[in-house]
């Protein structure tokens, strides 16, 4: 079982594409939404995953993924509601961590989320200027929420 450590903030400006180090196209919906055990399918790039994960403490939770056949994913993306769109742009950051930056489209256009992958909890992070406020644990921006 894997632990997911990740701090999650809303995005002022868009100066981090002159930061970032490559980027990838993202479609994702969620066969189950609950809180406690959502199953998420995504196509990234045109590679297929499926993730599993549980409800958070803080900022850590359970998570499981594994890669599957793309047309797997995309027969599966068709069974859920309300597939997202987002562009995903990686941005190195201190300490070898990096911002994983999304940039929304569709019914979402100008959602901008920044999320950090931490080792602890307790990991200090330098915030780059182009992060606006924490919404780490708040419901309304997990994406099985949007």
């Amino acid at each position: 079982m894997a632990k997911e450590i990740e701090r999650k903030f809303l995005v002022a400006d868009d100066s981090y594409l002159a930061e970032a180090i490559s980027s990838s196209s993202i479609s994702q919906g969620y066969l189950n939404r609950d809180p406690d055990r959502t199953v998420r399918i995504r196509l990234r790039d045109g590679r297929g995953f499926i993730t599993v994960k549980t409800r958070n403490s803080g900022a850590t939770r359970d998570e499981w993924e594994y890669e599957i056949p793309p047309a797997d994913a995309a027969g599966m993306l068709a069974a859920c509601e309300g597939v997202i769109e987002k562009i995903r742009y990686i941005v190195p950051a201190a300490n070898g961590l990096k911002w994983e930056i999304d940039v929304f489209g569709g019914r979402l256009q100008g959602l901008v989320l920044a999320e950090i992958e931490l080792p602890a909890e307790d990991t200090p992070i330098d915030i780059p200027r182009f992060i606006a406020r924490e919404v780490t644990g708040d419901p309304a921006y997990y994406n099985s929420n949007l």
